[in-house]
């Protein structure tokens, strides 16, 4: 299956018709996923914890958007199925959120890099965040992108602590213009560790 092997196949993606008529039901069952996926760091920062079911709905609504048709879904697939975790990783999507976009535009300037200062803590243990790789995330005037798509890659030892619930976990954000840890609580914990295999 493919939710099994960590892919969303053309063969997943429903025709819009058939798509509008779940649409709800499937939109509702994402809000309570992200209640257990969803992270604030500090004010300005929320980081949603993906998986197959996030990824497939963000594909499926993309195409309902743009009705791109079969060549659009190729593209989106591309785009979306590296951020659906391997087994050995946690992967998420953060985004700087200021409505303003004056505020937004200075505030991202300050953060060129942050995808660099980014990190995981399990048990004391640090994971670096590593971008993912498609994009720039950090153009070369140090302005940041308000959207980052982010993997941590985990060793054994630490997917076993993790499952295990030993220690603290933490997500932290450590650039100099913005420092802010958030605890990452055992719901969220215990539902994210169902992205290990």
């Amino acid at each position: 299956m493919p939710r099994d092997q960590r892919v969303i196949t053309a063969e997943d993606i429903m025709d819009l018709a058939t798509y509008e008529t779940i649409r709800p039901e499937k939109r509702e069952e994402a809000i309570l996923r992200k209640r257990f996926r969803r992270l604030s760091v500090g004010p300005l920062v929320t980081v949603t914890f993906e998986n197959w079911d996030s990824m497939w709905l963000q594909v499926q609504e993309m195409l309902r958007i743009e009705k791109g048709g079969e060549e659009q879904m190729v593209d989106e697939l591309t785009a979306y199925n590296p951020m659906i975790p391997n087994g050995r990783e946690l992967t998420c999507t953060l985004m700087v959120e200021i409505d303003d976009p004056v505020i937004r535009a200075r505030t991202l300037a300050k953060l060129g890099g942050i995808e660099d200062h980014i990190h995981l803590s399990v048990n004391g243990e640090r994971i670096g965040a590593v971008a993912e790789g498609d994009v720039e995330r950090s153009r070369a005037d140090g302005k940041a992108s308000s959207v980052q798509f982010l993997h941590f890659p985990f060793t054994d030892a630490q997917v076993a602590a993790w499952r295990a619930g030993e220690g603290t976990v933490l997500f932290g954000i450590d650039h100099p213009a913005y420092g802010h840890m958030a605890l990452i609580g055992d719901d969220v914990r215990r539902e994210l560790g169902r992205d290990f295999s």
